[in-house]
């Protein structure tokens, strides 16, 4: 099969490598598409804890795919299957993933990507944010994240305030729901308008999901006394710095949502899967830009670059 191997920082190569078995309680899927997630930007990088060059496959962990083999003591699943999974190396032809972390699709997705662990992820994210109707949530950073998760606020009753840097991600936001939109240029000009907003009290949820410091400086400005700060942002590029006196003082909650249960990651899946299946949310507009997978390198830089337009990159199999 033939598979991405990134072998140094910025260098991808498409190599043939044998293609996997399934083990006693695995799958094998026929990858039809992959996601590209914002945490493969790191070791794309090249940052200094990353070694080269990658498994086979390696990075990619938003697969979806027809089940092509199944291995020992599998039931519920047989060849021909369309699903999602939580794999990890699916960026190739072919992955194995263990059968109780994929979930078959309805025949109502039929034809239609499904990059199941980042639409999964904004549903966990969602339910640890604990919002309610008549809240007032600011949402910082509409990218693929904060466009879903502006949806599933907007449909709960709450009052979405939307804060990206492009305008086109502002319509986004709106699109899915904003109440509001900012655009993030000013750190002590957002807050004064975010101030005038809420008459003062400023936010009952505020969702980070941007994964820089600046971002995460302007959520604890923005989070009213007694809120809840919650952290989507991936932030695995270093450490970061917190306003701890002024956390402290507005007695709030700060909530890191990234979910490592697979459990709990498979009821976002689950969730997710329904969501889209039943038409509450249609995340078709957020899957802007496709590349065939000798294209990773430039669906990456595309990426970190985020052109015109840009949201989410898939790499589709052919």
């Amino acid at each position: 099969m033939r598979a991405a191997i990134v072998t140094a920082p910025g260098t991808v190569q498409i190599a043939e490598v044998d293609r996997p078995e399934p083990g006693a309680g695995e799958l094998r899927l026929r990858l039809e598409g992959c996601g590209v997630c914002a945490s493969n930007l790191e070791p794309w990088a090249g940052l200094e804890w990353m070694t080269y060059p990658t498994p086979p496959g390696d990075l990619g962990h938003e697969g979806w795919g027809v089940v092509d083999a199944v291995g020992a003591g599998v039931t519920g699943f047989a060849p021909g299957d369309r699903v999602a999974a939580l794999s990890y190396r699916s960026f190739a032809d072919y992955d194995v993933v263990p059968a109780d972390m994929a979930l078959r699709l309805p025949d109502s997705l039929a034809g239609h990507p499904f990059p199941g662990e980042p639409l999964g992820c904004a549903f966990n994210i969602f339910r640890r944010s604990d919002i309610r109707a008549g809240q007032t949530a600011a949402i910082i950073g509409i990218g693929f994240l904060g466009a879903v998760l502006t949806k599933l606020t907007s449909d709960a009753g709450a009052r979405v305030i939307a804060i990206s840097r492009r305008q086109e991600s502002l319509e986004l936001a709106r699109h899915y729901g904003a109440t509001e939109t900012i655009v993030m240029d000013d750190h002590y000009a957002i807050i004064d308008q975010v101030k005038a907003l809420t008459d003062g009290a400023m936010c009952e949820r505020v969702i980070e999901a941007v994964g820089k410091q600046w971002p995460l400086d302007l959520a604890g400005e923005l989070i009213g006394f007694g809120g809840r700060l919650v952290i989507a942002g991936y932030h695995q590029d270093g450490p970061r710095q917190v306003g701890m006196q002024n956390w402290n003082w507005k007695g709030i909650d700060v909530i890191n949502a990234h979910e490592r249960d697979p459990a709990v990651q498979m009821r976002g899946l689950r969730e997710a899967i329904e969501a889209v299946a039943s038409g509450q949310l249609d995340p078709t507009p957020l899957y802007t830009h496709r590349y065939p997978l000798d294209g990773l390198a430039d669906a990456l830089d595309a990426t970190r670059d985020k052109p015109a337009g840009f949201v989410k990159a898939l790499v589709m199999f052919a």
